[in-house]
């Protein structure tokens, strides 16, 4: 997910102190746990949980801890590359006493070698950071190549399920789905609307405030694809509408995209004075 919480650290804040503090909610060395995280994780003398699942880019641990709090019998691995995201994720599990949580330093890129295949039953995409860029399209975790590494870590129903405020990367994922070949079980362009008591994390909460529309899709593996090879376009800006007018009439821009919408904008107002001119002459 986007992150900006430097900026917004309380004064006291000293990350090493509270990832010590908060340690025994923090899984230091995941690949060790690959194929056991059911079993390992279960409270002494309960059984192993029914499910194993990751929420990737947790952010400060809002929405896994809220999921893992509506579904008891499920572990949820709370995986965040970001330090400080790592500890204000594990403050939430701790302060939360819910022994279905744990919180796991980790980008999507090594979900292979923390996971075996088949363990995960599904794969939540919070707010991912879209990089707009094509030259940072390898980055994305809405992407092919994720898809299919996350293709040998589900189980045969499991689900990757994406939501995000950036409507050019939610297409951009829709035409990812199938040249993964994934299969497509629902998509909302606005997923809050049609399910208004899902859980939410705090980007989403903060975006929502802002304006933004939750666009969101869950997608399952099917058949291996034969050949699978990038034909997409990769930069988002392409996946803007032509009418940019209607981005200012709803007040918002996707995340990381404002500089882009605004340029664009810019230039089609240049051309259309331009235009106006000639015929005017």
């Amino acid at each position: 997910m986007p992150h900006a919480l430097h900026a917004r650290l309380p004064k006291n804040f000293v990350l090493e102190e509270r990832l010590e503090r908060y340690g025994r909610v923090i899984e230091l060395d995941p690949a060790a746990w690959r194929g056991r995280w059911a079993r390992a994780c279960a409270p002494l003398g309960s059984a192993p949980f029914t499910e194993v699942r990751l929420d990737l880019g947790c952010g400060k641990g809002g929405f896994a801890v809220e999921a893992a709090r509506r579904e008891p019998d499920v572990l949820f691995v709370a995986m965040d590359s970001e330090p400080f995201c790592v500890a204000y994720a594990a403050q939430r599990v701790f302060e939360s006493g819910l022994p279905n949580v744990v919180v796991v330093p980790g980008t999507g890129m090594r979900v292979r070698e923390f996971f075996s295949p088949g363990e995960l039953s599904a794969i939540y995409l919070n707010f991912p950071t879209p990089f707009p860029r094509k030259r940072d399209a390898s980055k994305r975790m809405a992407s092919m190549e994720r898809l299919m590494d996350f293709r040998e870590v589900l189980t045969a129903h499991g689900e990757v399920r994406l939501r995000t405020d950036s409507q050019p990367l939610f297409d951009f994922m829709l035409t990812q789905v199938p040249i993964a070949g994934y299969e497509l079980l629902w998509q909302s362009r606005d997923a809050r609307a049609e399910h208004p008591d899902a859980p939410a994390s705090e980007y989403e909460l903060r975006l929502s405030a802002q304006g933004a529309r939750v666009h969101a899709l869950v997608a399952t593996p099917g058949p291996m694809p034969e050949c699978v090879e990038q034909t997409a376009e990769l930069s988002l800006a392409a996946y803007l509408p032509q009418d940019l007018a209607s981005l200012q009439s709803i007040g918002y821009a996707p995340h990381g995209m404002e500089a882009t919408v605004t340029n664009l904008r810019n230039r089609a107002i240049r051309e259309g004075s331009q235009t106006a001119s000639t015929i005017a002459e």
